[in-house]
């Protein structure tokens, strides 16, 4: 079975092969939405943007982003600089084992930023 590892929250927890993220972290108590975007979000939609997450290992054992989710976070500013790693978490299957970093801080300054 694969391993979720969320960083932030130095917790692991062992979820079935092609389980949803955002579904499996909700259920281990994970806090994924920062702020008022715990009441309000699309509930796993994809269309909202707040469960973003960052990918720090493992991003070969997720599931290919689809055209929602890229245009999704095609036009989010915590998305430069982060391009191949960050993912919603409504909308990624996990296939294996991989290290997650929940509510990844926006980084305005980085050397990506005005490229």
């Amino acid at each position: 079975m694969p391993k979720i590892t969320f960083a932030n929250e130095k917790k692991e927890i062992q979820v079935p092969e092609g389980a949803n993220l955002r579904q499996e972290a909700l259920q281990a108590g994970v806090a994924l939405y920062p702020g008022v975007h715990k009441v309000l979000n699309c509930h796993g939609f994809g269309s909202c943007g707040s469960c973003r997450v960052l990918i720090t290992k493992g991003m070969e054992n997720c599931s290919p982003k689809g055209m929602l989710e890229g245009a999704r976070l095609g036009v989010s500013l915590a998305y430069i600089g982060n391009e191949e790693t960050m993912r919603l978490a409504c909308q990624t299957r996990v296939n294996g084992d991989i290290t997650v970093t929940t509510c990844p801080p926006i980084n305005l300054f980085g050397e990506n930023f005005f490229s």
